[in-house]
């Protein structure tokens, strides 16, 4: 019994680092089976609608993104769109501005990152009677029905929107074609499912839209890496709910190969990570206290990414206890449904399934490697540096 006893402690360990997130994956697959419509006869909300593209360094593709956002202005026919260059040091303020764009030029070098990109911008537009502001990143292209959904979810009743957030070059390679994958469990079954259950869907940095009203009552004054995860706590402080918007969907490119999609999987997760220890206890203090609001977000923030989360359930199957092999089993189920409705969700089709889980090993092998760098970038400035989508490893 003595010698088991390091072993049954590790395995409680696993199980309560495994279950709640386990439980929280079930919960919202389910809960996204369940399309968000809208009610029928909604007249869109009547309003000047700002579309803003922050962009740092991005003159390779801004055309591509303000020509197809003016021509969705047009469409809409009371909307612009205002680039932020913010910091730049090539030509995204002139190509942008030769397309047709408005552009507001930043030069901070101290306070560097997207969240002072947008406050600016925020800020700079307060006073000129806009209904509210869309955020589209400087690699991406929309739909053309972006805005009249926007003013749809608008004239609900909603205060923020989160449109749906996938991959645009998808068939570029293996990686591409694993973070749409991921894109589409993360960007649309998740929140969709929580919009199914009545809670708050999430900001995910593209693809947001907010009311004038919210950012005089939150203003966006958020600026880790993570910024938008770190904006949604505040709005859920706020008692303000985000809307998910099922009927349209913004695309960005991902990096295509291996040293740009480090960088940008670091960042991110390396952000998570500084949140999960920064808010974690103070969200906890509040469930405790009767604040349940803050409990679905408490478990977004302990639930590790995908991969992690399958090899913390691998660990606890490889423990020679049955109840151990009993979650770590259920738990890998679980993972392999939440996967499936979230291709579902997204529209991809069984082969493109086949041809990402052929490189699922690598990819794992990859995820381990980064532990380190995700670690470090968890201590790091909010320093804006822009992705490297083209490099190959």
């Amino acid at each position: 019994m003595p010698e088991s006893m390091p072993a049954l402690v590790l395995m409680l360990s696993l199980v309560i680092l495994v279950l709640p997130g386990t439980l929280y994956l079930l919960l919202l697959s389910l809960a996204g089976l369940h399309t968000v419509t809208l009610p029928v006869g909604l007249v869109p909300a009547p309003g000047r609608l700002a579309i803003i593209v922050p962009a740092h360094n991005e003159a390779a593709h801004i055309a591509r993104t303000v020509d197809n956002l003016l021509a969705i202005c047009r469409q809409d026919g009371d909307a612009i769109v205002c680039v932020i260059a913010d910091n730049c040091s090539d030509a995204t303020a002139e190509i942008s501005r030769a397309q047709g764009a408005r552009v507001l030029e930043r030069h901070n070098l101290e306070q560097r990152g997207k969240g002072y990109a947008l406050d600016f911008a925020f800020n700079t537009l307060a006073n000129e009677g806009f209904l509210g502001y869309l955020v589209i990143d400087a690699d991406t292209l929309a739909e053309t029905n972006l805005l009249s959904v926007i003013r749809a979810h608008f004239a609900a009743g909603a205060q923020v929107v989160q449109t749906r957030y996938t991959v645009l070059n998808a068939g570029e390679s293996a990686r591409t074609r694993l973070a749409e994958l991921a894109l589409c469990a993360f960007n649309c079954l998740r929140p969709r499912g929580r919009h199914v259950l009545g809670w708050s869907a999430g900001v995910l940095g593209n693809g947001f839209a907010l009311r004038r009203e919210v950012l005089a009552r939150v203003p966006y004054s958020a600026t880790s890496v993570v910024e938008d995860l770190e904006y949604h706590l505040r709005l859920i402080e706020a008692d303000i709910r985000v809307h998910f918007a099922d009927e349209t969907v913004v695309r960005g490119d991902m990096p295509v190969a291996g040293a740009g999609q480090k960088t940008q999987r670091a960042r991110w997760e390396g952000g998570r990570l500084r949140m999960l220890l920064d808010h974690a206890p103070l969200l906890l203090r509040r469930v405790l206290s009767g604040q349940l609001r803050f409990f679905e977000p408490l478990l977004d923030l302990l639930l590790l990414p995908i991969a992690y989360h399958s090899l913390l359930l691998l660990c606890l199957l490889l423990l020679p206890f049955p109840l151990a092999s009993m979650i770590a089993l259920s738990g890998f189920a679980i993972v392999a449904l939440h996967v499936l409705i979230a291709a579902r969700v997204g529209g991809l089709s069984w082969g493109q399934l086949a041809v990402i889980f052929t490189y699922l090993p690598k990819y794992l092998l990859w995820k381990l490697s980064m532990l380190r760098s995700i670690v470090s970038a968890s201590k790091t400035s909010t320093r804006w540096v822009r992705t490297d989508r083209d490099s190959s490893s």
